[in-house]
């Protein structure tokens, strides 16, 4: 197998081309030898003598699905590299926090979602704001302040900043 030129798509000895799906599948049938030689002709380098076949495999995995669905940004690749120089967990954490902080930013058109008091609440983002039940608002915290009339954190209140997801739909 071998991918056709100029292409990321992996094409068999018939000609077929394969999915993602089935490029890792085949990686996984093969042997050490096998993904060593599979490696020379994604990387265009011989692969490294001492990295067993899971890491092997690993890798390659990573490659052919970055070379589909995209790799990682610049940001997070600059991220990483920081935190591959820290001496500890605790330098790394406000990096984290900082990078979580850049990706706040919402594309047009999400919809957020919060339950309170037994009543569903939908926000959408749009160019300048996000809007609620009609207006507009700067922030998600005045949303917040709007639907509970306490002050909130807006994007903690509608479950953006520990992680939960739940309420964001595109």
């Amino acid at each position: 197998m071998a991918r056709s030129p100029g292409s990321r798509t992996l094409v068999d000895r018939r000609g077929f081309s394969l999915s993602m799906e089935d490029e890792i599948a085949h990686l996984r049938s093969l042997d050490l030898i096998g993904l060593q030689s599979r490696w020379q002709s994604v990387m265009g380098r011989p692969a490294p003598e001492h990295l067993p076949k899971h890491l092997l495999f690993g890798i390659l995995a990573y490659r052919i699905q970055a070379d589909a669905l995209g790799d990682l940004d610049a940001a997070t690749v600059q991220l990483l590299k920081r935190a591959a120089t820290v001496q500890s967990l605790d330098e790394v954490l406000p990096l984290l926090a900082a990078q979580d902080q850049r990706k706040q930013a919402m594309v047009l058109g999400t919809i957020l979602t919060r339950e309170w008091n037994r009543q569903l609440h939908r926000v959408m983002a749009v160019e300048g704001g996000f809007v609620f039940e009609g207006k507009t608002f700067d922030s998600l915290s005045g949303i917040a302040f709007a639907i509970t009339g306490t002050n909130w954190n807006g994007p903690r209140f509608f479950g953006l900043r520990d992680g939960n997801s739940k309420g964001v739909r595109t």
